[in-house]
C-alpha cells in the first residue's frame, strides 16, 4: 500500500488524532518555530526536513529539501497500544498519534517531546557541526536518539520501532534497488569497543556515478545502521508488511525480504529497527541510537577527476567509519550540547535571544549544502551546491553570503571553500581575468567554463574572491596568511588589477563603476551603475592592500590601499542623492555606453548597502561614519515588522518588495547604529517564526506578503554576520 498523502492524509490523521487528542493541540517551540524542521543535514545529498508550516512531526513524510519523500517512520507500543509519532503510514492498526508537546531548534539538534498512552517520548534529530575536526565533520551521517518515561506515575511497557524506505537509494521511485542486512564490528574503527551493529545497506540496481534525479544522486549507498543488542529486532520488506508486523507483535521477524531488485515504488520495501524498552517508569530510559547516512564513492567530478568524500582519508570503508560514529555518538551529543550553549550565549550577546533562535536555525542549513571532499587531509576541498535556486557548483556569489558561519566556526574552512575556485582559476583552464561565477552548472559536476562563459558576474565574484580571501588570512595566525598569500598572490593581484581597469570608451575602473553587469541578486537582472556592487569592488581593491600586506610586497600594499581611498572619495560623491537623505540605487553619471542604460532612475530610489559590511569585517575603515549614519538614519524610514526590503524595484508580477534575510544581517552586522541592528534582527527573526512556508528557511521573501522564494539555500550562514563582527580578528 503507497502512504496517505494530501488532502486525504489529512483528513484521515485528522480522524485517528481525534480518538486520542488534538495533534494540533498546545505546544512550545523554543526558540523558534521553524519555517520548516531540520532532521538529517549534513551534506546536500543528505539534506532532509520536516516540510510543514505545523512543524508537527506525526503525520507528515520527512522530505529532502525539495520536497521529495524520505521517509521515516516513527511507531511506538505503549502497553500495547500503537501510536505513530514521525511519518504517515497507512498501517490500520494504527489509529492513535501522540502529541507533539514542544520542540527545541539548537544549532545542531532538533528535539521533539511527544505524549500519549501515559509515557513522554523524546526523539533527538542530531546533524553535528563539528567544525573544527575535518574527521567528524567530513561523516555523511546523523543521529537519532529516542528515549522515553512514565508521564503518569506508572510504569509502562514501551517498544519502539523506525523504518526507513527505498526513496533513500534515488530519486526516481520507479528505479530498481538491491538491499541487505550486515553486521559490522564495533571494533572495526580501530578500537576494542566490543559487540556489533546492524546495518541495512541500500543501493540503485543500476548506478549511474555523477548522475542526479530530482536534486538526488542516482549512485551510493544508503546507511541505517544500530547496535545489536537482545533488545532488538530487525526486517526489511513491503512497508505495509513490516509496519503491521510490529504493531501487531512488538518486534520484528529478522527476515530480509529476497524479493529484489525492485521498484522503490513495488510495494514500498522499508528497512527496520524496533527496540524494547522494557517497563519505563519516570526516570528515562537508556537511549536507543540509530545511524542514518549516505556515501558515495566517488562525490564530485573536478574537471573530469573523480574526487573521493574526505571521510575515506580517514577510514578505508564505511563499515569502519560508522563503527567509529556509533562509539563516539554519546560523546558526540555532550559536544553538541556544548557548542549549541556556545553559540546561543555569544548570539544572545550580540543580539538578545531572536537573534540567538537565528543562528540556531540557520547553521546546519548553512553547513548542510557544502561537503569535503580530496585526498589529502591537509589541503581538502569544500564544495557547495547552490541548493533551489540553480544549481551550479560552488556559485561564488552564494558561497560569499554564506561566508561569516564558516568564518566563525573555523576560518580554515574558509580556505578550503575557496580553494576549488582558486584550483580552477590558476589550471590555465578559465581564460578570464575576472573570476568565475561557479565551477560547473549542475552538482556534482564541477567541470568548468573553460570557454570562459557561464554566468558571469566580473566584478561581483572577482571581489567577493578577493574579500572571503582576505578574511580567511585576517583570522588565521600571521604565519599562516603570509604562506597562503603568497601561493595565490599573482592570481589576488590579476583580479585586483582588473577592478582598478578601466575599460576603453569609460570614464572610470570596474571597481568604481562596473557598468551595466549583473551582481549576486540575479533575480532582478543586471544593473547599471550599481552604487552596492561598486562599493563591493572598492572594498575588494582595500583587501588587495591587506593581502599584499600579509605577502610582505609593502609596495603592493600602499598603492592598493591608496587606490582604494581614492575610489571611496569619488564614490561617495557619485552616490549621493540629490537631497542628502540617502545613497543612490544607481549613479546618475557617467552615462553607461552599453544597453541597459538606465540613468534616469528616480533620485528616491535607494538599496541596502549591505556591502558595507566587509569594510568593518576587514577593519578597511573605507566608509565615512556620516555615510553610516546617514543609512542608517534613511532605513529606519523603511522598515517593516518582517524587515526593509532590498531596493525599491518590483520584478514580478504580482510586484514584490523583495527582501533577503541574509543581506538584512550583514546590513545589521555593518552598522554603528545599534538600534537599526536590533530592528533588524528582530524583523527577521518574526519573519522565519512566523512565514508559513512549510520549507526549510526561505532567504528570499517580501515583507509585505507571504510572498517567499528559493529554499535551504547556504546563503542563510549570513546571518552569523553580526557574530563575526563581534569577534577580534587575529
Amino acid at each position: 500500500m503507497r502512504r496517505i498523502q494530501g488532502l486525504l492524509a489529512s483528513s484521515i490523521i485528522a480522524a485517528a488524532g481525534a480518538l486520542c487528542c488534538d495533534p494540533a493541540g498546545a505546544q512550545s517551540f523554543t526558540p523558534i518555530k521553524p519555517p520548516a524542521v531540520p532532521l538529517v543535514t549534513r551534506e546536500p545529498y543528505l539534506n532532509v526536513w520536516l516540510r510543514t508550516n505545523t512543524a508537527q512531526a506525526p503525520g507528515v513524510w520527512p522530505a529532502h529539501w525539495n520536497g521529495a519523500v524520505k521517509a521515516i517512520t516513527g511507531i511506538v507500543l505503549i502497553d500495547g497500544q500503537p501510536f505513530l509519532f514521525l511519518g504517515a503510514p497507512s498501517t490500520p492498526k494504527i489509529t492513535r498519534q501522540m502529541v507533539q508537546t514542544s520542540l527545541v531548534t539548537t544549532a545542531t539538534q532538533s528535539k521533539f517531546t511527544f505524549t500519549g498512552g501515559g509515557v513522554e517520548l523524546d526523539v533527538d534529530f542530531l546533524s553535528p557541526v563539528e567544525a573544527k575536526d575535518l574527521r567528524r565533520l567530513s561523516m555523511p551521517l546523523s543521529d537519532i536518539v529516542t528515549s522515553a518515561r512514565s508521564s503518569d506515575g506508572i510504569a509502562h511497557k514501551v517498544e519502539v520501532y523506525y523504518d526507513i524506505s527505498g526513496e533513500w537509494a534515488h530519486g526516481d521511485p520507479t528505479q530498481l534497488i538491491r538491499w541487505a542486512p550486515e553486521t559490522i564490528n564495533r571494533d572495526a574503527d580501530g578500537s576494542s569497543r566490543k559487540g556489533t551493529l546492524s546495518a541495512w545497506t541500500v543501493t540503485p540496481n543500476s548506478p549511474t556515478v555523477f548522475q542526479q534525479v530530482n536534486d538526488y544522486p542516482s549512485w551510493g549507498t544508503v546507511l541505517f545502521a544500530t547496535e545489536t543488542t537482545k533488545a532488538l529486532t530487525t526486517q526489511s520488506g513491503a512497508d505495509a508488511d513490516v509496519r503491521t508486523q510490529f504493531v501487531s507483535y512488538g518486534k520484528l521477524t529478522g527476515g530480509n525480504d529476497g524479493v529484489q531488485p525492485r521498484a522503490i515504488n513495488d510495494r514500498y520495501p522499508v528497512f527496520a529497527f524496533s527496540n524494547d524498552f522494557g517497563s519505563v517508569g519516570s526516570t528515562p530510559t537508556a537511549s536507543f541510537t540509530a545511524l542514518i547516512g549516505h556515501v558515495r564513492d566517488p562525490a564530485i567530478n573536478f574537471v573530469g577527476n573523480g574526487i573521493p568524500s574526505l571521510w575515506r582519508q580517514y577510514w578505508p570503508a564505511y563499515e569502519s567509519m560508522l563503527a567509529f560514529a556509533f562509539n563516539d555518538a554519546a560523546a558526540a551529543l555532550k559536544r553538541a550540547d556544548k557548542l549549541d550553549a556556545a553559540i546561543d550565549k555569544a548570539s544572545s550577546a550580540v543580539g538578545g535571544a531572536h537573534y540567538s533562535a537565528l543562528t540556531a536555525l540557520s547553521l546546519r542549513q548553512a553547513f548542510a549544502a557544502t561537503e569535503l571532499t580530496g585526498t589529502s587531509t591537509d589541503d581538502p576541498y569544500l564544495f557547495l551546491e547552490e541548493i533551489s535556486s540553480d544549481d551550479n557548483v560552488s556559485t561564488v556569489d552564494v558561497m560569499y553570503p554564506s561566508m561569516p558561519a564558516f568564518l566563525y566556526m573555523n576560518p580554515e574552512l574558509v580556505k578550503y571553500l575557496l580553494a576549488p575556485v582558486i584550483s580552477y582559476s590558476e589550471s590555465g583552464l578559465w581564460p578570464q581575468l575576472f573570476a568565475p561565477h561557479d565551477l560547473g552548472s549542475t552538482y556534482p559536476n564541477a567541470t568548468g567554463h573553460n570557454d570562459g562563459g557561464g554566468e558571469n558576474m566580473p566584478v561581483e565574484e572577482t571581489a567577493n574572491m578577493l574579500i572571503m580571501a582576505d578574511a580567511y588570512m585576517q583570522h588565521v595566525g600571521k604565519a599562516d596568511a603570509a604562506v597562503y598569500a603568497n601561493d595565490h598572490y599573482a592570481l589576488f593581484k590579476q583580479w585586483a588589477t582588473y577592478l582598478l581597469t578601466i575599460p576603453a570608451g569609460v570614464r572610470y575602473p570596474n571597481a568604481l563603476d562596473p557598468q551595466f553587469q549583473n551582481q549576486t541578486d540575479d533575480f532582478t537582472g543586471p544593473i547599471a551603475h550599481s552604487v552596492n556592487l561598486a562599493l563591493k569592488g572598492i572594498e575588494a581593491v582595500g583587501a588587495m592592500g591587506q593581502i599584499a600586506k600579509y605577502a610582505g610586497n609593502t609596495r603592493d600594499a600602499k598603492y592598493f590601499r591608496q587606490q582604494a581611498e581614492q575610489l571611496i572619495s569619488s564614490w561617495v560623491q557619485l552616490s549621493q542623492n540629490s537631497t542628502g537623505s540617502h545613497l543612490l540605487l544607481q549613479y546618475k553619471e557617467p552615462a553607461n555606453p552599453y544597453s541597459g542604460d538606465t540613468t534616469g532612475e528616480p533620485d528616491s530610489y535607494w538599496s541596502l548597502k549591505y556591502n558595507a559590511y566587509p569594510d568593518k569585517l576587514l577593519g578597511l575603515n573605507l566608509l565615512p561614519q556620516s555615510i553610516l549614519t546617514e543609512e542608517a538614519d534613511f532605513y529606519k524610514t523603511q522598515e517593516h515588522p518582517t524587515g526593509i526590503q532590498l531596493d525599491p524595484r518590483t520584478i514580478d508580477n504580482p510586484p514584490h518588495t523583495f527582501t533577503k534575510a541574509d543581506w538584512e544581517l550583514w546590513t545589521a552586522a555593518s552598522t554603528n547604529d545599534p538600534t537599526l541592528a536590533q530592528n533588524i534582527i528582530d524583523e527577521v527573526y518574526t519573519y522565519a517564526n512566523t512565514t508559513m512556508s512549510g520549507v526549510p528557511f526561505p532567504d528570499y521573501y517580501d515583507p509585505n506578503s507571504s510572498f517567499n522564494a528559493f529554499t535551504a539555500r547556504p546563503v542563510v550562514g549570513g546571518l552569523f554576520a553580526p557574530l563575526t563582527v563581534a569577534t577580534p580578528a587575529k
